[in-house]
């Protein structure tokens, strides 16, 4: 740390945290510098798509109906769901490619929807990461229809099958 940026700081005040980038394209990395190298994982990686593609409305979960499934079993015996659920990737270096499984609400218009999550995905790797993204391929693996998810519950509320 130099003198100019300690002396800018009141005493005791701390350096403050670095944050997602902005404005240096990824192109530009800074992850293979001449002072070292920065290795990022893949289920770092796989973490940041998750969440990012979960943030675009019209995705109602990811993942194909088995990784569901199990998902939905991990959530009933009180495990967390995985973020990384649905989600591929690829790190190198200086590059990352991923897979997505989604399932959408009906009625979204999926080619918008699929840009939409391809758009948020790269944004976010890009920015937090310094990786260049080479492609994000996405596959449609259901539709969720509205009410879909009470259907279990108004077979069981009928009554005991014995006694």
């Amino acid at each position: 740390m130099t003198e100019a940026s300690t002396a800018s700081r009141p005493k005791g005040e701390e350096a403050p945290v670095p944050r997602a980038r902005t404005d240096a394209p990824a192109t530009q990395s800074s992850l293979v510098t001449s002072r070292g190298t920065t290795t990022i994982e893949s289920g770092v990686v796989a973490k940041i798509v998750g969440l990012a593609a979960r943030e675009v409305s019209g995705v109602f979960d990811m993942g194909a109906g088995t990784a569901r499934a199990l998902g939905a079993v991990r959530g009933m015996v009180g495990a967390e769901r995985s973020i990384t659920q649905g989600v591929s990737v690829e790190v190198g270096e200086r590059q990352a490619a991923v897979d997505l499984e989604l399932v959408v609400e009906y009625g979204m218009a999926i080619p918008d929807l699929a840009g939409a999550v391809r758009r948020n995905v790269i944004t976010a790797i890009e920015r937090m990461c310094g990786l260049e993204v080479t492609e994000v391929n996405i596959k449609v693996s259901d539709v969720h229809m509205p009410g879909q998810e009470k259907e279990p519950a108004e077979t069981s509320s009928a009554g005991p099958r014995v006694q």
